[in-house]
């Protein structure tokens, strides 16, 4: 990804200070300015600023006292709220002078942000807020005082909690300690702190000049926490759309600070991430996603993504790819991320139904679907696959191995032949995806998601599917063990086991040791009876999603599947003796 190396640089004075101001990206398109957080400089936002710059006119600059910024003396009352604003005019006027920018901040870069959005000097100036991991001191004022004049075990909680998040503030009004901290062994040490707590890549992060900064921005607390939290405004009301990201691990800020932010900012779409605090440098995609949806979406008048399925704060603009999408389960899975708003590439061997997939997809709500023809047992064609999505569309963050075939019929019926193609399809289809879409996750280094479709007959052995059940009991195994390898990268792992759903496999399902016409005859009744059972293929999507959510091990989605799964672990001998009888598939 591009760095700022390749960026121009401007100088801008304002208040006795000048700001060193970085652009990429054409001029002519809208402007999305970029606000880093503390200890950082403009750099922590470079991988999020290379992705955009193709689309938007990209502004980064390092806030007074950071990086190539000059700093206010004295020290002490040079930060302010009130003054980082007119610094923020100043970057504006000079980058953006007749066009409203789109706005995005981290850390304190969204602290101050939010005072940029709700006072009334900038109306007219902001197109759009894009807060991530920092709240506005003005609402975290209210939010704890509403918890302690009103007190209830649940709130005290809560405000005991965020106090216990926040016990880096206390040492930074500290006179003196956290400059000397930061000059000493803690700037040493940060970059690999970074590396070992959040998982942050290094490169060009943290710049040389991470001691000064941080020295520095101790007076961004020192200036205004205790002030506003004392007394907080009363009129803080975003007057511009405002998207909030919230990362699901972050150790200094509470989720539940947000509780009541559609009473400051009415117009808000949230979005949630599995990750810890930095997600400017662990998972700059899905940031710059994000920001690119929400702010073309404001651009075109419409503020609030078309994407509003149940799962939509946590998949929007992720790029799920789905095996088998040409029906069924597949189909139903690739259209339940579509309603979520994650871009979907729909896989099949069957060219036409991926296409009509894919067109579906984009019916229900993705921003981009694309369809491709593979045959996922054979190695080659899957190594091309992964190589043209990577460079087509981006790695991809959540897979699903969905593509399988039926076998049925007695083991000394079945034939190499029948085990080799229910192996390769089944098994081999699965490996392959692992393998090469989930080193591409891990090389990556931001997480993401492996989704394997194994089956109830995993765990539950059958006299009439020794094949079938052999190569989804793999998948089950072989899902537990990448659980683990890939748990330290990130990337979760789940074996879906659907159990008994009415899908076109049964209709399609081979049965070993009998002619052309027995075998259709138990198509057909296989069919009929999972058509009378009648459990929807959109009902394992949205238990697929959870999971994927959740980042659940093993999924069994039917009752039945539930039960058989249980009874492997507590009752095995019943479960031997059920095996006996025959299924329908």
């Amino acid at each position: 990804m591009p760095s700022l190396k390749g960026a121009r640089e401007r100088r801008v004075p304002t208040g006795g200070v000048e700001l060193c101001v970085a652009e990429l990206g054409d001029p002519a398109r809208p402007t999305v300015v970029l606000v880093h957080g503390y200890p950082d400089s403009k750099e922590v936002w470079s991988e999020v600023a290379g992705r955009l710059a193709d689309r938007f006119h990209v502004v980064l600059y390092d806030v007074r006292g950071h990086g190539g910024s000059t700093a206010p003396r004295p020290l002490r009352g040079g930060f302010t709220l009130e003054k980082l604003t007119d610094d923020f005019l100043a970057v504006i006027d000079a980058v953006s002078p007749g066009r409203p920018v789109h706005l995005v901040g981290h850390d304190w870069g969204s602290v101050q942000a939010w005072e940029f959005v709700t006072v009334g000097r900038t109306k007219g100036r902001i197109a759009s807020f894009t807060s991530m991991s920092g709240p506005s001191l003005d609402h975290f004022g209210h939010w704890i005082g509403r918890r302690i004049k009103r007190p209830t075990p649940r709130r005290v909680g809560q405000l005991l909690g965020q106090g216990a998040r926040s016990w880096y503030v206390y040492l930074l009004h500290t006179p003196v300690l956290p400059e000397l901290a930061w000059r000493g062994p803690l700037g040493r040490r940060w970059p690999g702190i970074l590396r070992r707590m959040e998982k942050v890549p290094g490169g060009d992060y943290p710049t040389a000049s991470l001691p000064t900064d941080a020295a520095h921005g101790a007076w961004l607390y020192r200036d205004n926490v205790r002030a506003r939290l004392r007394r907080p405004r009363p009129d803080a009301y975003a007057h511009v759309p405002v998207q909030l990201v919230t990362p699901e691990g972050d150790a200094f800020l509470s989720e539940r600070l947000y509780d009541e932010l559609e009473r400051w900012a009415p117009d808000l779409v949230r979005r949630t991430l599995p990750a810890g605090h930095w997600i400017p440098r662990t998972r700059p995609d899905q940031v710059a996603a994000w920001i690119s949806e929400f702010v073309t979406a404001t651009e075109g008048g419409r503020p609030v993504p078309a994407a509003t399925g149940k799962y939509a704060d946590r998949f929007g603009g992720q790029l799920v790819l789905v095996t088998g999408a040409g029906s069924g389960i597949g189909r139903a899975t690739a259209l339940a991320f579509a309603e979520a708003g994650a871009r979907v590439v729909a896989v099949d061997r069957d060219a036409e139904a991926a296409a009509r997939t894919a067109e579906l997809s984009r019916l229900h709500g993705a921003p981009a679907a694309w369809a491709e023809t593979v045959d996922v047992s054979d190695e080659q064609a899957m190594e091309k696959l992964a190589a043209k999505v990577a460079d087509a569309y981006g790695v991809v963050d959540v897979l699903v191995n969905n593509a399988g075939i039926g076998l049925a019929g007695p083991f000394l019926d079945t034939t190499p032949e029948d085990w080799r193609k229910v192996l390769d399809v089944n098994l081999w289809g699965v490996i392959h995806g692992c393998r090469l879409f989930g080193r591409q996750m891990a090389e990556r280094g931001q997480g993401g998601h492996i989704v394997n479709t194994a089956s109830a007959a995993a765990y539950q052995p059958s006299r009439a599917l020794p094949a079938y059940s052999t190569s989804k009991a793999a998948v089950l195994m072989l899902s537990e063990c990448l659980r683990a390898e890939l748990a330290g990268r990130g990337i979760g792992v789940t074996a879906v086991c659907p159990g008994f759903v009415n899908t076109a496999i049964t209709s399609t399902a081979r049965f070993a040791g009998v002619g052309a016409e027995e075998e259709r005859r138990r198509q057909k009744r296989a069919a009929r009876l999972y058509g009378l059972r009648n459990y929807p293929p959109e009902k394992v999507a949205d238990a697929i999603l959870r999971a994927v959510a959740r980042n659940e091990a093993v999924v069994p989605v039917t009752p039945e599947a539930r039960v058989l799964r249980a009874m492997s672990r507590f009752t095995p001998g019943a479960l031997r003796r059920l095996a006996r009888a025959e299924p329908p598939l």
